[in-house]
């Protein structure tokens, strides 16, 4: 008798610690899937020259970030836009726009660095970044020198 009550007890012990940690557990990965899917919800966006142009001459506000280096930008540059190197962009931009709900456009000569820079910018909390691309796309105004 004692042997089998003892079977049974340590039965009923795993079983509900199998689904007091299956429980547990289940609890834990619905934490995280909701905590990926807030950091996810927000991204950031692309615009095409044309669109970006329209509401540059319609809106006040917008924030055109360049992100290439000062070279770059001296040589030729989309006017009333900010520099911001995309290697100092986390060192600097708090400092340069520091409301993260302010509409930002990036641009760089290609591409490749406007979108590592809105990348980089989204994981640090701006909600509204658009990627512009590359000054070689953009068939507008653009102006020689530095600020």
């Amino acid at each position: 008798m004692i042997s089998r009550n003892k079977c049974i007890m340590t039965l009923l012990i795993i079983v509900f610690l199998t689904f007091g940690l299956t429980a547990c557990q289940n609890v834990n990965d619905a934490k995280i899937e909701h905590e990926e899917s807030v950091s996810q919800d927000v991204e950031y966006k692309i615009i095409k020259p044309s669109d970006a142009k329209e509401r540059l001459d319609k809106e006040e506000g917008i924030i055109l970030l360049d992100v290439r280096t000062k070279e770059e930008y001296a040589e030729k540059h989309i006017p009333n836009s900010l520099l911001i190197p995309v290697d100092e962009i986390e060192e600097q931009i708090e400092e340069k726009i520091s409301d993260k709900n302010t509409i930002i456009f990036v641009y760089c000569r290609s591409g490749r660095r406007s979108r590592i820079a809105s990348e980089k910018l989204i994981e640090m909390g701006y909600t509204d970044v658009f990627d512009l691309g590359g000054i070689i796309d953009w068939p507008y105004e653009t102006e020689i020198g530095q600020k």
